[in-house]
This record gives C-alpha cells, structure tokens and sequence, in this order.
C-alpha cells in the first residue's frame, strides 16, 4: 500500500509526533495544496498536518472531495461536517453551551466570564477568554470575526478548566487508543497570543507541557465512546479522532471540540500508538 501524509507548505515535512507512523508505512509527505502532486499514485491519503486548510476552507475541501472516495482518510464528509465548529449543535451529546452570533445578529450580553472563537479556525486563532470588566475587548474579537465573514462561538468559560484542564481521548480505527490531559490554555482577558508565522497558531499551543498522558474517568470514556459511535453512523468510523472533554457547571463531561481533520494525536505520549495506527490504516 503506498501512502501520502497530508501536509502543509508550512510543516512540508510533517509533525515530528507521525514520524514513527511515516517511517512504518514508508509514507511520502505530500502539501495538500501542491498541483504537481499525483494524488492518484496514493492508495491512501492521510489528512496529518494540513495546519493552515481553515485560511483556505473550500480549497481544502473541494480537494478533499477531488482526492475522495475510498483513497482519504478521514473522508471528504468527514472534513466537510467537522471543518465548522457548528457541528457542536448537530451532534446529539451533551457539548458545552454555545451561542452562534453569526454577522447581524445582537451581540450577547457580556455579564460572565466568556470564550469567543470563530467558527472555521484551528490552533486557537482569534480565540479571547474575557471577563466582564473586557466587554470592550470581547465585542472586539467579535467584530473582527464577523468582519472576516465568519460566525462566533460565545460560551461561557468553566471554572473547571483552570481546575482539572481538558480530557483528550483519542481513538484510532474507532477504537480508544489513548488518553491525555490537556492543561488550560486561554489567560484571562485576552485573545490568546499567536504566533507571528503564517499558521498564527496560539503560542500556548507550542508549549511542549500542554499536553501530558493521563487516565480519563469512566464517565469522560462513556461519552467520548457515544460521539465516535455518532459519528461511525453517520461517516463512517474514522480512522482517527481526538474527542476533547471539559466538565460542564454540574460536574459532568461535555463535548469542547471534536477533532477529525488533522489533529495532534500525541502518539509519542503512549507506547504502541503508532504501531496501532499503522495497524489501523493498512486495514483499510
């Protein structure tokens, strides 16, 4: 089977966390958006490290559709419901509260500490945490999210966070492969700081502590199983997903964000990551 991973023109290498995978299915790194490459020489194509596809969303998917069929993983559809974070309120599980404040609408009322992203992003880009006293910055974010034509996603920011971070569960061939913890990104009263390279990605988002291996709870496991399951009805099972939990005011687990396109999958934080999804894709 020969394979490409999937890159961008800013990581044309890819992300040193698939080199061992790369080296196993003896892949080629391939930029997404590159037209002298022969995409039909692949028997599979694997969407890895195309880190700047929300700056160019429907080139990305009109090539994901182009690249399509049996050879994409994940597929085309795939990409195409989870590319816009919308699909918080498409999806049956309990997700953390969002309003969606598309261009026109009233601003919401900014009476609580509040996260404002936009809708197509990644990385963290244009991503505020602000507290009341920063309502002026907060209608800024917004401002600016409606001014690049984009819909917002206000909610509330939970307290948990500061105090357990984020779950991140990540599941390969539909199966859960791993589990890490992710600590809080966002400062108060801010947008997160970016990088000033092409991919502008939070700077937070670098930092090599983020991310650590950590037991999930039985009830973070319960609902990150209900979501892939969801999903393989309606797509398929995906090759690969990343399900990243927080816990709600009643101390539940809910849905922050569903990762299926090109997320960071940590697979040097769990031995026998890889191995499993080598195994995963030479399967089919």
């Amino acid at each position: 089977m020969r394979v490409a991973f999937a890159t961008c023109s800013a990581v044309r290498d890819g992300s040193p966390d698939d080199h061992a995978a790369g080296a196993l299915l003896g892949a080629d790194y391939r930029v997404w958006d590159d037209p002298a490459v022969d995409w039909d020489a692949y028997d599979r194509v694997l969407l890895r490290s195309t880190w700047d596809y929300t700056l160019h969303l429907q080139d990305f998917l009109a090539w994901c559709r182009r690249v399509g069929g049996e050879r994409l993983r994940n597929t085309a559809a795939t990409a195409e419901f989870n590319a816009d974070k919308r699909y918080l309120a498409d999806l049956s599980c309990p997700t953390v509260p969002t309003l969606f404040v598309a261009p026109g609408d009233p601003a919401p009322a900014w009476d609580r500490e509040l996260v404002v992203k936009p809708n197509i992003s990644a990385g963290a880009r244009n991503t505020g945490r602000f507290g009341p006293g920063f309502a002026g910055d907060a209608q800024a974010l917004l401002e600016r999210i409606h001014a690049s034509g984009r819909t917002a996603l206000v909610q509330p920011y939970l307290r948990s966070v500061d105090e357990h971070g984020e779950a991140a569960l990540v599941f390969i061939g539909g199966q859960l492969s791993h589990e890490l913890h992710k600590r809080p990104v966002l400062a108060p009263d801010e947008v997160a700081p970016s990088t000033r390279d092409r991919l502008a990605v939070a700077k937070a988002m670098l930092d090599p502590d983020l991310v650590v291996a950590r037991s999930a709870q039985q009830d973070e496991r319960a609902l990150a199983r209900a979501i892939i399951a969801e999903i393989s009805a309606r797509f398929g099972t995906p090759l690969y997903a990343r399900v990243d939990l927080v816990r709600g005011d009643g101390g539940q687990p809910v849905l922050l964000e569903l990762e299926l396109i090109e997320p960071r999958l940590y697979f040097a934080q769990a031995s026998g990551a890889s191995e499993r999804f080598v195994a995963a894709v030479l399967a089919g």
